[in-house]
């Protein structure tokens, strides 16, 4: 197998990755109704703009991601294991609640890798 060969198959995984990303993400816009939808993309919104005063180049390091061959794969493989975690402890929570968790943690993470 030539390092063509893997880097196709890399590539092919962080495809796949962006696919059920996709998939994910019109799964929980589907099942919502649009004003319970627009309340949370508001808090989203809040808690994104926040994270990016720490991350600036947040929005470039995800792109990146999917160039590099297998990167998204494993980002995205620890972070659907993330969420299996999340759920199985919050019977009841939602995305929503995923997504607020995850953006609070990261923000604190970088306020006290600040200090």
């Amino acid at each position: 197998m030539s390092y063509l060969d893997i880097c196709i198959i890399g590539w092919n995984l962080n495809a796949l990755m962006f696919v059920v990303n996709f998939l994910i993400a019109i799964r929980v816009i589907s099942t919502q109704d649009r004003s319970k939808l627009h309340e949370e993309s508001l808090v989203l919104k809040e808690l994104k703009e926040e994270l990016e005063i720490y991350y600036p180049y947040r929005t470039y390091i995800t792109i990146l991601t999917y160039v590099i061959p297998f990167t998204a794969f494993f980002r995205m493989s620890f972070r659907l294991i993330e969420m299996f975690f999340f759920f199985q402890k919050n019977q009841n929570a939602k995305m929503f609640d995923y997504m607020v968790y995850k953006y609070s943690y990261d923000i604190e993470k970088a306020k006290n890798s600040d200090k």
